[in-house]
Order: C-alpha cells, then structure tokens, then sequence
C-alpha cells in the first residue's frame, strides 16, 4: 500500500499542467477578472511558483495570500479576503495544501522539525524578481494551513509609507531606542526597513539585525550590514543579542520585542551606547511602552519605566484606514519623539498622552498624532467620517473637532 510521506519529493503538480488561468472572485459580486498563466513546467515547486507569480499580478494591494483546505486559493487585498479560482484548484484539499506547505519549505529541516514538534513554523520564501513572502505554515485539523504575508520587492521609503521625511533625523542617533508599534500587518517590517536603509545610505558604521525570517535584504551602501536569522544563523534572539556585545555594531535592528529577556536585553544595548531599532506589537504608542513595562516584575516596573523614559528616542504607530472611496487603505502615522513631555510622562508613571492640549498645534519637533492626521483625512474626504471616529483614539474629541 502506498504511503503519502508529506516531507518527501512530491508528484507532479498535475493540477496545474497545461495552460492555466486564474479568476478573481470579487467580493461585491462583480464579474471576475481572469489572469492567464504560461503552462508552468517541471515538478510541484515550479508550479506553485507559477501559481504564486499569477496569484500576485490580480491586484496591486495584494497583502496575503492564503492556503486552506476546503477553500479556493485567496489573496488579502485592502483588508478583505477575496477568493482566486484556478482551474483543477476550485476548493484546496489537504494534499494541496500539503504540497504547497512542502514546496515553501524545501529542505528547511528547522522548520519541518517546528512545524512536526510545535504545530507551526515560520520560513522566507522569494519569487526571483518577483517578491518575497514571510510564511507561517501550521497544523490545524490534521491537515496544514498557509498563509504568506508579501513583502515589497525593494525597500520602501518614507513617502511611500507615508511618513514625514523629517524621519530621516535617525541617522543623527547615537545611542537610544526606535519603537515601531501597530497592530499586526500594519507594516512595522517596512518601517524599520526604511529606517534602517536610511541609516545605510548615509552612516559609516556597522549594522547587525537579527530577524526572524529575515524580510528585506540589504546591501553595503556606506555602512556594513550584516543579517542573522533565528534559528539558521542564532538560536534565539537573547543568544543572538549576547554575541552583538562582541561583534561592535553601532547600530542593532531587532526584528520584534516579544518577551522579557530580549526587552531587558534590549534596553541594557540601548543604555550602553547602541542605537537599537525594534518593533513591538500594539495598537498605539502608549500601549507599546505598556506591554513593555509589564513584562517585568511589578517591584521594577517603576525602574523600567524611568529606564524607557531616558533610552526612548522615537516612538512610531501606523494604521492602514479604508478610504471613502474603497479604493484601499489610507496610512496614517503617529510619531512620539522622546522630549521633555515623553520622559516626564514616563518618569511619573503616568501614560503617554496620544493627542497634544491644542489638537492643531505644530509640534516644534516633529511629533504627530493619530487623531490629528485622522482629522484632516475627513475633512480632506479621503475618509468617512463613520471609519474615523471607530480608528481614532478618542472618538469623543474627534467628533466635537468636525463638528465645529
């Protein structure tokens, strides 16, 4: 009897020989687009790389696409999924999504190894001159699951984020801490990508990143940079921040803050004289010094606190809101930079006040806000005011504003 071994060289991709096309299945029940495909060639992996290239060419907003059995192929597009029929792959069984899930790992026996003893694992997988995608592939209901989050092909900049291009300020850090919070999928990667490739361009000095997968890949510009993967290239992100202290970097990207040992880790390069660029996941600035603080004991947070207060240097939040016109998602931006009004805050163990007394005052340095940006999109028309008032932080407030 034959035996299906998932991890082993799998059969044709039967289902996608031939000449192959694609509908996009719109969510408002219009007529669908069709996307037609060169007959791919050769076994299952170049043949779900054609199906990857023709799934990313239905639209210019793709974020995610998505493998699941008992579902066609999907694709995440402005926040909303919207189904991909191929012929032959109408509904994914758990052999397709079996097959997929194998071809994305490849020979990763880290990952297959993850994925066997904790139920999922996180890979990089790229489309040569096309994109790279961060995959998590995981266990559910006996079968397997993808989802491939798509990285942009070459670094972003601050315009295209939108982001102030007074940011570019961070290549005068020295020393200090650069938060990037939002919620996920909110584009933090892309931010400290941005961030860390202004630092390149224009600094002499030496980079290290430990990410986990790596997302971007940089190059030498006028610094030297240098990428280590959890897990090919460090055990973990505290191991891999100990031997940083040994191997001189100037500047030190974290690809996220998820537990204590690496926040305290963190904190001790920031206050040693390293520039430390990170990324929390949060919904707002304030909330990210929070999570923070309470991943240690409660008779130091007050110390942990002060410690932020002194290290913190920029504070960055971003959401992504649907624009009236549902043509996609709007990025609006709040930006804290470490002041007097930061620190005090911070040091009398009160929380981070999102919004300025005089909600349309300039801030002398370069600070904005959530509900001030917000604001000018509504009255700009750009966003509806219903939308507004559910993303901004005080809606109250918001409202009254319009209203006069």
């Amino acid at each position: 009897m034959h035996r299906h071994e998932p991890w082993c060289d799998f059969r044709l991709f039967l289902r996608l020989c031939g000449a192959l096309s694609i509908r996009i299945m719109a969510a408002t029940g219009s007529a669908p687009r069709t996307i037609a495909l060169d007959p791919p060639s050769g076994k299952g992996s170049v043949a779900t790389q054609a199906l990857l290239s023709a799934m990313l060419r239905a639209d210019d907003q793709i974020s995610q696409l998505i493998f699941s059995p008992g579902r066609p192929p999907q694709i995440e597009v402005s926040g909303q999924l919207v189904a991909v029929l191929a012929p032959g792959l109408e509904v994914l069984s758990a052999d397709d999504t079996r097959r997929f899930a194998s071809d994305l790992i490849g020979q990763n026996k880290r990952a297959i190894t993850m994925l066997q003893e904790q139920g999922s694992c996180d890979v990089s997988f790229g489309l040569p001159g096309v994109a790279r995608f961060r995959v998590n592939v995981f266990l559910q209901r006996g079968s397997c699951a993808v989802v491939m989050r798509v990285m942009p092909g070459t670094i972003p900049d601050f315009a295209w984020l939108g982001l102030p291009a007074h940011l570019g300020d961070v290549v005068k850090l020295r020393d200090g801490m650069v938060l990037v919070t939002g919620a996920r999928g909110s584009g933090k990667s892309s931010i400290l990508a941005a961030l860390l490739d202004c630092i390149n361009e224009n600094r002499t000095c030496h980079i290290l990143t430990i990410e986990d997968p790596i997302e971007f890949l940089y190059t030498h510009k006028r610094a030297t940079i240098h990428q280590r993967e959890l897990h090919s290239d460090a055990p973990s992100f505290p191991l891999a921040l100990s031997a940083a202290m040994h191997q001189a970097p100037k500047v030190i990207l974290i690809s996220e803050l998820r537990d204590h040992e690496t926040m305290e880790m963190a904190l001790e390069a920031a206050e040693t004289g390293h520039l430390v660029l990170s990324s929390v996941n949060s919904v707002s600035a304030a909330k990210a010094v929070e999570r923070i603080v309470n991943t240690f004991a409660t008779t130091k947070q007050a110390a942990t606190r002060s410690r932020l207060a002194k290290v913190l240097r920029y504070i960055i939040c971003r959401k992504l809101v649907p624009r009236t016109d549902s043509s996609g998602r709007m990025a609006v931006a709040e930006i804290l930079k470490g002041n007097s009004r930061v620190r005090e805050s911070e040091e009398d163990n009160q929380a981070i006040q999102p919004v300025p007394e005089m909600p349309n005052e300039k801030s002398a340095d370069g600070a904005q806000y959530f509900d001030v940006e917000i604001e000018k999109l509504v009255r700009a028309g750009v966003v509806d005011l219903t939308i507004a008032l559910a993303c901004a932080t005080d809606p109250q407030q918001l409202q009254k504003r319009l209203a006069k």
